[in-house]
């Protein structure tokens, strides 16, 4: 879970209505002043907890110049844990939610024409085949890959990359582990991973949310052996 912290303000996501307008950054000072402004929006639409802007800002004025703040400190703790709770409380029940939405799209998918479903629940279609040779646990693979989420959201492409991606087989998600060795070098399948056989209730990232269906068009270029 993610967790609040009172050290830093990086914990809200900013309405809506606090757009500002386009600026232009000249010094180095403006740049350093936009720069830190773009670590707490990221952090704040990471946490997804809605803020007051216009406080926001105060809050940050009131320290800056030194001036008593609205809030004391044990007030300030108070308020941190409540949040904390909520955001807990928010991310397991998006969690749930989507266990269920993820079950039931792998249930729909697994009725398509050639896809084979294994002991894991791991779901696989195989786009193009070949003779060529198996990697093992222990092996360095080469691939190109697309990863997508069901509804089409992209959030990894060595194909965009234009650069093939290499590891070993044992160092990816159970997912991957286990449908690597089912591909021949030179063939091509597609991966409908479940959230068990990725990353489960943590998800990854800002675009993989929890227990979220891993959908991966993969082509085996290379086998590697370990050294």
């Amino acid at each position: 879970m993610k967790r609040l912290s009172t050290a830093l303000p990086l914990i809200f996501l900013l309405s809506s209505s606090a757009l500002a307008a386009p600026v232009t950054l000249e010094t180095d000072e403006q740049k350093f002043s936009y720069g830190i402004g773009m670590q707490v929006g990221k952090n704040m639409k990471q946490m997804g907890v809605t803020v007051d802007l216009e406080l926001f800002k105060q809050a940050v004025a009131d320290m800056l110049a030194d001036r008593k703040a609205l809030l004391s400190e044990e007030e300030l703790q108070t308020v941190m844990q409540v949040m904390h709770k909520k955001s807990q409380e928010k991310e397991q029940q998006q969690a749930i939610d989507n266990l269920a939405s993820s079950r039931a799209w792998l249930a729909e998918n697994a009725k398509k024409d050639g896809v084979k479903v294994t002991d894991s629940g791991l779901q696989y279609r195989v786009i193009k085949t070949s003779e060529g040779a198996k990697p093992k646990e222990e092996d360095n693979v080469v691939v190109h890959y697309r990863g997508t989420l069901t509804d089409g959201t992209e959030f990894d492409s060595s194909y965009a990359r234009n650069t093939p991606a290499t590891f070993p087989v044992n160092a990816v998600i159970k997912g991957w582990q286990e449908g690597l060795p089912l591909m021949t070098v030179g063939s091509k399948y597609e991966f409908f991973i479940p959230p068990e056989l990725a990353y489960a209730e943590r998800g990854a990232g800002q675009k993989i949310g929890p227990n979220a269906v891993l959908l991966f068009e993969v082509e085996l270029l290379e086998i590697k052996e370990a050294e």
